[in-house]
């Protein structure tokens, strides 16, 4: 079975499915963390490999950036390849200035002004919430392996560059603490196939201070999150 974007049989994909925007880094964390990988999927260079960890079979795989091509991943991942759970693995801006480079943000809830939902099952909410059960089990084990990581609303954008984007709007009047682009879509998209979703993701740039990190330090020293995944298998 393949799917537009998927070119993988039933079989070759894990029931859980963790999911970084960059197909290199889930490339990274394949490499990195599991053993006896098999990659899945290279369509369109968006990367997808299975293997164990700790024997326990996940798969990992990029989501592109923006909610349309996470939209389109986890939709097919959930209906098609009956996936269970996805866990964004992320990066995110800060909008507090408590949140320092490199800090974990587990997600309990995702803002977006965006028309997705709206436009995928005329659905009007604007704020999504991901499992509570999954991000529950996620900061118990942060507090057992003690991983320090902030709860909190994010806002997932449409738009990366906006020239009248006012951070302080969103800190202040939505409780916002940081922005990223993704996870309103995933949580969507878990809602409406009755499956389980969750985020963590990792402070890389912060519009408060304006510090950011490079391109290649996000693909390869987010290893927090990832751990933090990998151990609430």
């Amino acid at each position: 079975m393949a799917t537009p974007h998927i070119e993988a049989e039933i079989d070759e994909i894990a029931n859980i499915v963790l999911m970084p925007g960059d197909p290199l880094r889930a490339k990274h964390i394949a490499e990195t963390y599991l053993t006896n990988v098999k990659i899945f999927n290279d369509v369109r260079n968006i990367l997808g490999y299975t293997g164990y960890y700790n024997g326990k079979r996940v798969s990992v795989m990029g989501s592109g950036m923006g909610m349309p091509s996470i939209g389109i991943y986890s939709y097919e991942l959930f209906k098609y390849y009956n996936v269970d759970k996805i866990i964004r693995l992320g990066s995110c801006g800060a909008l507090i200035p408590d949140l320092k480079l490199y800090d974990v943000v587990l997600v309990d809830a995702s803002y977006s002004d965006s028309t997705y939902a709206y436009i995928q099952s005329e659905t009007s909410d604007k704020i999504m919430k991901p499992s509570l059960a999954l991000t529950n089990h996620l900061e118990d084990i942060a507090e057992k392996e003690n991983i320090n990581i902030t709860k909190g609303m994010v806002y997932s954008t449409d738009v990366f560059y906006d020239e009248t984007f006012n951070y302080k709007v969103l800190a202040d009047e939505y409780n916002c603490i940081a922005l990223e682009m993704e996870t309103f879509a995933l949580f969507h998209n878990a809602n409406i196939c009755s499956k389980e979703a969750a985020a963590i993701l990792t402070v890389s740039d912060s519009l408060v201070t304006k510090e950011n990190t490079n391109s290649l330090e996000r693909e390869k020293s987010f290893n927090k999150m990832v751990e933090l995944a990998l151990k609430s298998l």
